[in-house]
């Protein structure tokens, strides 16, 4: 198969990308180097895992206690059946969302999924820092900040937040008329800076999944990390958001700094899109980057198609294992 951007390439690339992040947000050399790539040794090592958003209809429906509901502990079950060897497991779907569920909860599925060899990825929550309402990003911090004490308690190392608009398909441009990039990537530095030294004193790391158009590519997303200045602070690398003419260019500028990932099933449209994504190619990215970890895998639901994620989950989890294989 024919990949303009090898293992090579990337080698030869990566130690000028901090430089050419500075160029590109205006930052200085010393500021950008603030979050170098993490140093990982002994060559790349993945974990397939599940991020649950696969199910989330399901999940939804087991809040609500409806008929075909699912909880996180099915899940767990799911992941044990199918061997996938690590949870992500969304905060979204545990009870009393978005108040922190009981301790009881937590603890009992911890040790559940230790029992069963189900590694927990980590956790999620929702918040909104695309806005100029200061009181409602404090309240987004504040937020953050209950679910890094429920991730301690979880034993999920990363919890998953956003700096982006949540409205799928809304510019953040749409949500902030008026407003430069660079102003609103500051405050939300200094919103995510806050939560990562809060993670630091609980041992969780922020993990900034790129979700939507606000870091829309490599240089952008980088660049917000840089200004946060935390190595408390990290990208969940999202395969489906890089608005660019070659996301998979993207993905390899960032996956050097990614301490979790969503592997979706299009690198175009958040993962919506038509194209299928080249998991191979994916792959030797990853490989690129000597990444050692988890990779959790999100299937999506397209709106007025038929969905049965315990069909594609386990169609898509084959597809990742011989990409895996095929470039051992």
């Amino acid at each position: 198969m024919n990949n303009p951007y090898s293992r090579r390439t990337f080698l030869k690339s990566a130690p000028l990308l901090p430089m050419a992040v500075a160029a590109v947000v205006g930052l200085r050399p010393e500021a950008v180097l603030a979050n170098e790539p993490v140093k990982r040794l002994g060559g790349t090592f993945v974990k397939p895992a599940l991020n649950v958003y696969s199910f989330n209809s399901r999940l939804n429906a087991g809040v609500k206690k409806a008929g075909d509901g699912i909880t996180l502990f099915d899940l767990l079950d799911f992941c044990c059946t199918h061997d996938l060897e690590g949870i992500d497991a969304t905060g979204y779907y545990m009870p009393g969302y978005p108040d922190a569920p009981p301790d009881a909860y937590i603890y009992e599925f911890k040790r559940r999924a230790y029992e069963l060899g189900v590694g927990i990825v980590g956790t999620g929550t929702r918040n909104y820092f695309i806005t100029a309402d200061k009181a409602l990003r404090a309240e987004g911090v504040k937020h953050i900040k209950l679910w890094v004490e429920v991730a301690s308690r979880l034993g999920a190392p990363v919890l998953r937040v956003f700096a982006d608009d949540l409205v799928r398909r809304e510019s953040w441009k749409k949500a902030l008329p008026g407003y430069a990039h660079g102003d609103v990537q500051a405050w939300v530095a200094d919103d995510l800076r806050e939560c990562a030294e809060h993670g630091k004193q609980h041992g969780v790391i922020i993990g900034v999944q790129n979700h939507g158009d606000f870091n829309g590519t490599a240089a952008e997303f980088l660049g917000l990390l840089k200004l946060v200045g935390s190595n408390w602070c990290a990208p969940v690398l999202d395969t489906g958001y890089f608005n660019t003419p070659d996301p998979y260019v993207d993905i390899a500028q960032v996956a050097p700094y990614a301490v979790n990932w969503t592997v979706k099933q299009s690198v175009f449209d958040g993962g919506y899109g038509d194209v299928s994504i080249d998991l191979e190619r994916l792959m030797r990215i990853v490989r690129g980057a000597g990444y050692r970890g988890y990779l959790p895998i999100e299937t999506l639901s397209p709106k007025g198609q038929p969905y049965d994620p315990f069909t594609l989950v386990p169609a898509y989890l084959k597809r990742l294992r011989a990409a895996i294989a095929a470039t051992a």
